[in-house]
């Protein structure tokens, strides 16, 4: 019991009177799961029997849409910051995302950074001394992702997407004096983009995913501007998106159209999530969820290297050939309770002291 209390303690954030965010905690902690799975289908698929990758791929889809939610959750926190405050200071706003990023960034790439010269074999630095120092500078400065450099930690590449969101919205913001718009007239506006976005990428590719924030900024106009919210079905919107997205790996389809469902989906989820009389809200308060959720940021760091060692280990003990039908259905369970464990550590020795707690000045 003193565990648990001590548990709650560190992962617990409070957030005044806005209910709303607490279902965001949950949902932040659906979106790391999700993100698990990512990387525990992929990393086991060397033992798993021919007839379980079919579902394990099925899964494995599923959980790329852990990082679209996360997008649609920055859309709605970031946006709604500047829209809402009277007044905006530049170096502030700057500071606050800096100190949000990187004190645990940093401790992941150094860790990656010495692992890479004590393993040289699985190491992504280029040869030679200068280019090994440019790709160092280009992760350091969080560009793999929108440009297209490999990234020395595996899921920094949505870092890139976040840090391009935190610069470009506040300059639309101010260039178009969007605070002195009505919410129904930024409503059109940004019905207007996502539209034109979602035309263009269907014709020309590219960084589709950027729409998620978009789905944000909407999320925020609606429901807090505009008080609209939903009361059923948010748990299905969620099933839906997860499965076109699961069935993206049995049939061929297309790939924006995919993305403007999961689009409309996730916008409807979240309008029933942060309302309280949903059924939706209620699971999703569920205090280890929210726990989950509020040390994501550190769990999607470092979680893909747990599972690597776990499964360097696992690879050891293995008898060669080895393929088992049931481990795949088994082993996420100790798996993730290990990538529990080193990400909350990292939590509470770096992220929560360097980045939740500490103030810009």
């Amino acid at each position: 019991m003193a565990l648990i209390n001590w548990l709650e303690k560190k992962l617990t954030i409070s957030h005044g009177d806005n209910p709303s965010l607490l279902s965001m905690e949950g949902l932040r902690g659906i979106a790391v799961f999700l993100v698990f799975w990512v990387h525990y289908s992929a990393l086991v698929k060397p033992w798993v029997h021919d007839s379980v990758v079919p579902f394990s791929e099925f899964i494995l889809e599923m959980g790329h849409l852990g990082v679209d939610l996360f997008f649609v959750l920055s859309g709605y926190l970031i946006y709604g910051s500047i829209i809402t405050k009277s007044a905006f200071r530049t170096g502030a706003y700057v500071q606050r995302r800096i100190i949000r990023i990187y004190p645990t960034f940093l401790v992941v790439l150094a860790v990656y950074v010495l692992l890479s010269f004590l393993f040289p074999a699985e190491s992504k630095f280029p040869d030679g001394f200068s280019a090994a120092i440019v790709y160092f500078l280009q992760n350091l400065a969080l560009l793999p992702g929108l440009f297209d450099i490999d990234p020395i930690i595996t899921v920094a590449w949505s870092l890139s997407y976040e840090v391009f969101y935190y610069l470009v919205i506040p300059c639309i913001i101010f260039a178009l004096r969007l605070k002195s718009w009505k919410s129904d007239h930024r409503i059109i506006l940004w019905a207007i983009v996502a539209a034109i976005g979602f035309i263009y990428f269907y014709l020309n590719g590219g960084p589709i995913r950027l729409m998620m924030f978009i789905a944000g900024i909407l999320l925020f106009e609606l429901f807090v501007n505009r008080q609209v919210s939903l009361e059923k079905w948010g748990t299905t919107f969620l099933a839906i998106a997860l499965l076109i997205f699961g069935l993206r790996s049995v049939y061929t389809f297309s790939y924006p159209l995919s993305v403007l469902a999961v689009f409309i989906l996730f916008l409807l989820l979240c309008l029933c999530a942060f309302n309280p009389k949903s059924k939706a809200y209620r699971w999703l308060t569920f205090k280890p969820l929210r726990w989950l959720g509020n040390m994501s940021y550190s769990y999607y760091l470092i979680h893909g290297l747990a599972l690597k060692f776990l499964f360097l280990v696992f690879g050891k003990l293995a008898p060669d050939g080895f393929t088992s039908f049931g481990l795949y259905f088994w082993f996420w369970i100790p798996a993730f309770a290990a990538t529990l464990v080193v990400s909350f550590f990292l939590f509470w020795i770096i992220e929560l002291p360097l980045s939740l707690t500490r103030k810009p000045k």
